[in-house]
């Protein structure tokens, strides 16, 4: 008889990582059934989905109490699934307001979990590392850093390196005019993100184009956020702008300069070794609520990663269209610069492991699945 996996990824990168691994799971071993909540790209690797939750990631305190009651009831419903399928085995990704919560319900019913890429515990909610060691069976992380963490605390613990390394590969080129100083765009895969940075990026861009007169502009659409947004922000700049969805990877390549949301795509952007800055932006209230529970000194990855800042960072009020254009010109004028930054990039990108982390994180679960059997 076949196993059975639930599954749980709550946003569009996780969706990604997901994806992977299911194709990887499938590839080891056969009669693996997958069922749970995540996204279009768990879907198409052979997961039923009772929700598409990856589409309605959140950013802040303030979206998770309005939508408080929506995700109550995907949760008592997801409940009621595990309850008539029994799974053998829970794999959890990141999001772990939700997914820590269904940890623990999934302990008092005696199915194991594996939960795979950390929570970020180092940056803020450090108390749940005692929770995690409860309810978890086993940490499956892609960083060094968390492996020793959760060693440190004696929990069951493996780092695979980063699914990025795999993933991040640059496929058909963009079609835009060359022989231009090329700035790409990334505002985030939340709708509440784009509302508050795209706006930004934009006027910043403004000011660079007007000392730069050679400038054009991608912006790389999530398609998890609507194409609707993304036109009526737009249709206030009169810029030289191309509009891709879903071709970060493309996108990236073919630029000179990025400007990103806070996120996945810093690391995607070290992987690709493209120059880049992180613009972040939440609601005030946001701001006010989680500023005192982060307790790293960058909000970046590719910064945390390093132990130091090699990437700059304009988060809430020091994100300022003046500011960034200062910065984003002095430095795509300033070649030694440039490829400095590069360089350091390369350095980030070492420390990210070796590619197969996908297959590694696939191989620890078919093994436990293997000896459970016996």
């Amino acid at each position: 008889m076949g196993k059975k996996i639930l599954i749980v990824a709550g946003e569009a990168s996780s969706d990604l990582h997901a994806a992977s691994l299911i194709r990887e799971i499938k590839a080891l071993t056969a009669g693996v059934e997958f069922f749970g909540l995540g996204g279009k790209r768990m879907q198409k690797a052979g997961a039923k989905l009772y929700f598409n939750i990856a589409d309605l990631a959140l950013v802040g305190f303030v979206d998770v109490i309005k939508n408080f009651k929506k995700f109550r009831f995907i949760f008592k419903q997801l409940l009621k699934e595990i309850e008539a399928l029994q799974p053998d085995l829970a794999i959890l990704i990141d999001y772990p307001g939700f997914n820590l919560r269904l940890a623990d319900q999934l302990k008092k019913r005696n199915i194991p979990v594996f939960y795979y890429i950390s929570p970020q515990i180092w940056a803020w909610g450090k108390n749940r590392i005692h929770l995690i060691k409860k309810v978890v069976r086993r940490m499956i992380v892609i960083f060094k850093f968390e492996e020793e963490l959760y060693r440190k605390h004696g929990i069951a613990v493996d780092f695979i390196g980063h699914p990025f390394l795999d993933i991040v590969k640059p496929l058909n080129p963009l079609n835009i005019p060359e022989a231009k100083v090329t700035l790409a765009l990334l505002p985030g895969s939340r709708e509440g993100e784009v509302r508050l940075i795209l706006p930004l990026m934009l006027e910043s861009a403004r000011l660079i184009q007007e000392r730069i007169p050679n400038s054009q502009f991608i912006i790389l659409r999530s398609t998890t956020v609507k194409q609707e947004l993304f036109k009526k922000i737009t249709a206030a700049y009169k810029l030289p702008l191309y509009v891709f969805d879903d071709r970060t990877y493309e996108g990236l390549a073919a630029c000179d300069f990025a400007l990103v949301a806070s996120g996945s795509v810093t690391l995607e952007s070290t992987i690709l070794e493209k120059p880049f800055a992180i613009l972040y932006k939440v609601n005030w209230l946001n701001w006010l609520i989680s500023r005192p529970l982060i307790k790293v000194p960058y909000i970046g990855l590719v910064n945390i990663v390093a132990g130091r800042k090699i990437v700059e960072e304009f988060i809430q009020q020091g994100a300022r269209p003046k500011r960034i254009a200062d910065y984003v010109t002095g430095i795509l004028n300033t070649p030694a610069e440039l490829t400095a930054l590069k360089k350091e990039l390369a350095k980030v990108r070492l420390l990210l492991g070796e590619p197969g982390a996908s297959r590694r994180a696939a191989r620890l679960i078919t093994d436990y699945l293997a000896r459970a059997g016996h």
